[in-house]
């Protein structure tokens, strides 16, 4: 058993060199770069061009030089990186690779919010459809939230969708009254309290990270809510040799790759998001083989949702667009 384990193990790496040997000169023919998500599974992080978080991902998609994008993550992401670059083909390897908790809002919910509250700055998390940003005032990541929060006037109200944890958390950081809609991330609330303080049992000396998508008595009860690229930043400067991570299991790869001396446990070992996990190296394979699947998103909606986009990468005041007041 155990030399049939290994002749498998054998043929499967040399099945993964052949499709990588395969991805790379099919990257130069197409001029094509790929990015993934922290969250993905182990053999595309470690194929792409560039892994990071959804700010860091967004950021990237600006700068790049190549005419194709594969994208490595879920369809709001590519998304993202279309509307940013509306002359580039983008890809999607799994064109069934969505998200929940961007499926809980549509733009007709939002609309209605603004109606109840007119005059209000509409924050939209990332997380989200095209169609919900196009009528929204800016986007946020999980990471520059609180960043966002503060750009606006203080006498102005403000509605955070889709998730309604991310926007309590910041909504506790920034001290800012916050009507929050009631989305929020399948994955995420599945980390307990229960579990916190079950592991802190076994791990007396070791930090406890959590994603600020967890409910409110998660995130208290954490020693940090980070993003997941603040979590790549925290444990390479951490002095912890243990660290406790609360986010989609994904992240584990990148952070004991980047922290070979240290040990990362996952709170739960069973918060895996099955949207994350539907991309594998030979669906970048056959993407790039047949340029599809590809994102496309409509002119007008792509020109409103990129204006808040594009407002989140800014620096200035943050208000409400006139034809929403």
């Amino acid at each position: 058993m155990g030399n049939l384990a290994r002749g498998y193990n054998f043929t499967m790496v040399k099945k993964i060199e052949s499709i990588t040997e395969k991805i790379q000169k099919l990257k130069k023919d197409r001029n094509a770069v790929i990015l993934a998500h922290n969250y993905q599974i182990e053999e595309v992080q470690d194929i792409a061009d560039f892994t990071g978080d959804s700010l860091e991902l967004a950021k990237k998609a600006i700068d790049l030089k190549e005419d194709v994008i594969v994208f490595c993550g879920v369809h709001f992401m590519a998304e993202t990186a279309k509307m940013l670059n509306p002359d580039k083909i983008v890809l999607l390897p799994d064109e069934y690779a969505g998200c929940p908790m961007a499926d809980m809002a549509s733009a007709a919910d939002v609309i209605n919010l603004r109606r109840k509250h007119p005059g209000a700055v509409v924050v939209c998390y990332v997380n989200s459809t095209a169609e919900v940003k196009a009528v929204s005032d800016v986007c946020c990541t999980s990471s520059n939230a609180v960043d966002i929060i503060n750009r606006i006037p203080k006498d102005r109200e403000i509605i955070f969708v889709p998730d309604q944890y991310l926007g309590g958390h910041v909504s506790r950081l920034a001290k800012r009254d916050i009507i929050l809609f009631n989305g929020y991330c399948p994955t995420h609330a599945r980390l307990t309290l229960r579990m916190v303080e079950k592991i802190r049992e076994e791990y007396k000396d070791a930090p406890v990270i959590v994603h600020p998508e967890s409910r409110k008595e998660v995130c208290l009860a954490a020693d940090e809510a980070l993003s997941t690229g603040q979590m790549c930043s925290y444990a390479k400067k951490s002095t912890a040799e243990t660290i406790i991570v609360g986010t989609e299991i994904g992240i584990l790869h990148r952070l004991r790759k980047e922290n070979p001396e240290k040990t990362f446990i996952p709170l739960n070992p069973k918060a895996v998001c099955p949207n994350m996990k539907k991309i594998d190296i030979e669906k970048i394979l056959w993407s790039l083989e047949d340029l599809s699947p590809r994102i496309e998103v409509d002119d007008n909606i792509a020109k409103k949702a990129n204006r808040s986009v594009l407002a989140m990468l800014g620096d200035g005041p943050i208000l409400p667009v006139n034809e929403y007041e």
